[in-house]
């Protein structure tokens, strides 16, 4: 049994065939699934599709780097709102690869949208890249210790991993640490503890070896579980065990009946 914890499922072209989609995961042992929001339009989907596949399918709500000129009283009080239907509020971070978006207009949504999953009481789900030591300083300056969460497709190297583990997170690894060219997911992999490690698609994007060029889909995240079992020299019973676990223990997710 194996819970995808980062899959958006409303977005194209998954969403067209949703249905299908879990079905294919379920045949190939992937049971619970954690679909994320990256602006508040699309917030209402989620909503409804968690509820429809409830108790499989539960809900994040966040507004992701690219949005973050909509992190607003209106869209914050809204979140809010949302937070009392979700497992975590995500996904939300910093992007500095956008050069666009003003690094004070994301940092500004990062610390708005914390102090949100605070105060509810829920972990967040992080996306980061190319800005670790902003990140970092401001998740332990707002207190995200006191609710946790997870690094979402991690990137970075063993030594910021390190420095994620020391404010209380969890590493979530996808698919591209089965590319044949990965490094640092690899040594990622092997360095973090198996309590603290979380598996996820990112689905309809990283597709995992053998499906890579493919849409990107829950069913796969067997292939990012057998390749951590390889990496930690490990059954993939034991990964699946465990990462289930870490998963049911951050995101408060109970057992399917």
């Amino acid at each position: 049994m194996l819970i995808d914890t980062h899959c958006h499922l409303t977005s194209p072209p998954l969403a067209s065939r949703v249905d299908d989609v879990l079905d294919a995961a379920r045949r190939a042992g992937v049971t619970q699934f954690i679909v994320p929001g990256v602006a508040p339009a699309g917030w209402p989907a989620i909503a409804a599709l968690a509820r429809e596949h409830s108790p499989s399918v539960r809900a994040a709500f966040g507004i992701h780097p690219l949005a973050a000129a909509q992190a607003n009283p209106a869209t914050l009080a809204l979140l809010a709102d949302y937070g009392r239907e979700a497992c975590a509020i995500g996904e939300i971070g910093l992007d500095y690869t956008l050069p666009d978006l003003p690094r004070e207009v994301q940092q500004a949504a990062l610390r708005a949208q914390l102090r949100v999953a605070v105060e509810a009481g829920l972990p967040v789900m992080l996306h980061c890249r190319k800005a670790f030591r902003d990140l970092l300083a401001i998740l332990e300056e707002e207190g995200v210790a006191r609710v946790g969460g997870v690094m979402h497709a991690f990137s970075g190297s063993p030594e910021v991993a390190a420095a994620c583990l020391r404010l209380g997170l969890f590493i979530s690894v996808a698919g591209s640490v089965t590319y044949p060219t990965a490094v640092r997911p690899v040594a990622v992999a092997r360095q973090v503890p198996l309590d603290r490690l979380l598996l996820e698609t990112d689905a309809p994007d990283m597709a995992p070896e053998p499906h890579r060029g493919r849409t990107n889909e829950p069913a796969f995240l067997t292939e990012t579980a057998r390749k951590v079992a390889e990496i930690k020299g490990i059954s993939i019973d034991a990964v699946a065990r465990a990462t289930t676990a870490n998963a049911r223990r951050l995101f408060g997710l109970s057992p399917l009946p």
